[in-house]
Formats: C-alpha cells, structure tokens, sequence
C-alpha cells in the first residue's frame, strides 16, 4: 500500500536519490517550495515539489506552483503512484492559494491525465556571433553594479508583463542579487533610468544569453552588438528569446530554435478568474459565458459557473446554464490562451452551445513563453 505525505527534512537524501536516478543527477534541493514524499512499507518510492511563482497573463502575475522534481521509482511504476501525488498537489496548492500550476513535462501524456495541457514554450535561438556586426548600435552599454539591480529587476517586469506566461521573478524563489553572480551583466542607460539589460555566462560550447530585455529597438540593438567583442573565441550565441519585439531585431540564420514545451493546469478556477487580468475584454460589451467543467482529480472544479464581463472587469459567479461544457485540458488550454473555442472543439476537449464569448474574453490565441527552467 502507498501513501502520499507531506515532504519532511528527513527525506532528504531519499529524494535526493530518486532525482538522480530519474534525471541522471540534480544539485541540492535548495529553498522556497513544498512538497509531497510516496512511501510503502520499504519506504519513499516516489515525491514531488512545487515552487512559489507568480506567472503573468493578461498582464497580472498570477499565483503559480511550480511543479518539479515527479519522479516514482521503476518497481513501483504502473501503481497510480505518479497520479496519487499530483492529485495531492492539486489539494496542496489550492490551499496555499495557487490557483494555476505550469510544469515542463518528461512525458507530456502522463499530465494530461491530470488536467494539464501544453500551453507554451522556452525558446533559444543559435545566432552567430559574425552576425551581430550588422548591428550599429547607438548607445552605450556598461557593466551593471549592485546599484542597478532593483532597475533591472524592474525593466524585467516591464517586459514580463506584456509576455504572457513569463514569471514575476519574486521571492523566495529568486535572490536578486544572484544576477550579478553570472559572467555578464550588462545594461543601458535611458532617461529615466535603465531601457534595458543582458545577462550572459560563458560556456564550454559558446555565450550562452539568459535575458535581453530592452525597451525599445536602440537597446535591443546595442545590448546585442556588445556580444561582438566574442566574435574571435565564440561562433555562435545561444539566446534565449524573451520579448517577441526583441525577436523582430535579432539577426537570423539558417539554424536550429532550441524549443521545450510547458505545461499549464487550472487549479482553482475562481481564484484564477479572479487573478487573471483580461484585457482583451476591455474591447468588448458586456457579456456572460455559461460552462460546465468536468475535473475528476481537482472535483472542486467540477460544475457549472459563470464568467461575467460586466463592462469594467471579469468576474466569476457559481451556477448558470452550463451550456458549454469543457474538460479540465480544455479548462488549461483556454486559460494560457494557447488554443480558442473552435481548435478546442475539434480536439474534443468543448462540446455545447456558443463559446465565442471564451475567445472574447482571451483574444486571439498565441503561445505563451517562460525564460526560466525548474
């Protein structure tokens, strides 16, 4: 028999193994998140973290849990193990209050047995360094100092915002200060302070670039003509795209886009209508979308509710007619605004009445993207 608990300090070195043997290693668990430890009578057989985040969409940072680290050990695999600790996660963030949870998945199908559904990508493009000289920047860039960290954090915000499904960088997740631990950290000065950065490290295999955040166009292209002093140790740049703007100036060549997907789940659907901001509704006049969600592993979510534009803002209310009934993928999809009513319908995860209310209330679907891993 399994059961699934809460992760106690003294699981430690147990999970510590079965991360190693899942992923081929893994450096200490560090700070910032909960989790949940399987174990039968021989003792931990599987466990699974989440991380505090906020996660931006419609320009609000959402309460997120960051799932990682599910791993279930091959001799008890085909048990329900894996299933039993998402379900407890599910409870688990609920009640700490993160009504959304996004993963990157090792096997994309097992999450969708639990409501999860792709939502967007982290993307890094391979640029050679020799093409970054077209580049003429106009402006200056320098090293950033301990000074300019709160301003940096700040122009990564201005950025993340209008990006949905980048995360908020907050604490305890992130130290603000580890920015300045990495090879390069360089930045640009505007007139109200600094228009925009770049961090880097240096690799074995080339610059690996971790955030180009700018913003404007002469930023962007200064914070990239810096990495030409590389051009005679360094072929290529691995840059990790962020701002779809910021991609519009890159350099292109024939050449592999390193893409991995994620995963988004509605935890709790109120508390996430609630969170989310919406503004593609702002266009519209008001209106009302009536569902029925079906979710047997978070039952809190199952029934019929109502989303309200009313002219000002979204709202949710219990109840209504139910007329457009929608799975607990479909639920996911629809919420990162990776997929509208009509590619929903076709993938069978909507069946009903009038749903174009839900594509009111979204906008046009597009990928999100997120520039950080866990």
């Amino acid at each position: 028999m399994v059961t699934v608990r809460p992760f106690e300090p003294g699981d430690t070195d147990a999970v510590q193994r079965m991360r190693r043997l899942a992923f081929g290693g893994g450096g200490p668990l560090g700070e910032g998140w909960s989790g949940l430890v399987a174990e039968d009578p021989t003792g931990p057989v599987g466990a699974a973290r989440v991380w505090r985040y906020g996660q931006f969409f419609g320009g609000r940072a959402v309460p997120c849990g960051g799932v990682a680290s599910v791993v279930v050990l091959p001799h008890v695999g085909g048990r329900g193990v894996a299933g039993e600790l998402l379900r407890g996660l599910l409870g688990m963030m609920r009640v700490a209050g993160q009504p959304i949870a996004a993963l990157y998945p090792s096997a994309a199908d097992v999450y969708r047995r639990y409501g999860w559904e792709l939502a967007g990508t982290t993307e890094r493009l391979r640029v050679p360094t020799h093409a970054l000289a077209r580049l003429r920047p106009t402006r200056p860039v320098r090293p950033a100092v301990e000074a300019d960290l709160p301003a940096l954090h700040a122009a990564y915000l201005r950025t993340a915002a209008r990006v949905d499904g980048m995360l908020d960088r907050s604490a305890p997740a992130f130290t603000l200060a580890d920015v300045l631990k990495l090879d390069i950290v360089h930045v640009v000065d505007g007139q109200d302070g600094l228009s925009g950065y770049l961090t880097a490290d240096r690799r074995d295999d080339g610059l690996v670039v971790h955030d180009l955040v700018a913003d404007d166009a002469e930023t962007a292209t200064a914070l990239l003509a810096g990495l030409t002093a590389w051009s005679t140790v360094v072929a290529e740049v691995g840059l990790r795209l962020i701002d779809p703007a910021v991609d519009l100036l890159v350099p292109r060549a024939e050449g592999p886009v390193d893409v991995h997907p994620w995963m988004l789940r509605v935890v709790d659907l109120p508390a996430a209508v609630d969170a989310r901001g919406w503004p593609a509704a702002a266009h519209a006049r008001p209106f009302t979308v009536d569902i029925e969600v079906d979710d047997a592993d978070a039952p809190w979510n199952s029934g019929r509710h109502r989303l309200v534009w009313d002219g000002t803002a979204v709202r949710y209310e219990p109840g209504g007619a139910g007329a457009v009934h929608i799975t607990a993928r479909g639920l996911s999809a629809w919420y990162a605004g990776a997929a509208d009513s009509a590619t929903l319908r076709r993938a069978g995860l909507l069946t009903g009445g009038d749903a174009s209310g839900l594509d009111r209330l979204i906008g046009a679907a597009r990928p999100a993207r997120m520039a950080d891993e866990f």
